[in-house]
């Protein structure tokens, strides 16, 4: 059962969010982050970002919360608002 990883930051500013994307694009995800894809929306008008990272499992979903609630607040796009861990229903690309 794949699960994904829903955080919703608030009070980030378009410049905030080119800086996190610049270096989630030039860098990718963590080592110890087992996530599958990672995608990161961003409200320039309401201030506030989405992102979802998709685990294939459990454990793998664990492993990436541990890694990332730990996550200095410097390395986030905004504040944190909300976490939530989320059963992938169905997903559909192209």
């Amino acid at each position: 059962m794949a699960l994904a990883r829903v955080v919703t930051f608030e009070g980030v500013n378009p410049e905030q969010a080119e800086r996190v994307a610049d270096e989630i694009r030039s860098t990718g995800r963590p080592d110890d982050v087992p996530a599958t894809e990672l995608i990161m929306l961003h409200d320039a008008a309401g201030e506030r970002a989405v992102v979802i990272l998709f685990f294939d499992n459990e454990e793998d979903y664990a492993q990436g919360d541990r890694v990332l609630s730990a996550m200095p607040a410097d390395m986030t796009p905004g504040r944190r608002a909300s976490v939530a861990r989320c059963e992938v229903s169905a997903r559909m690309t192209g």
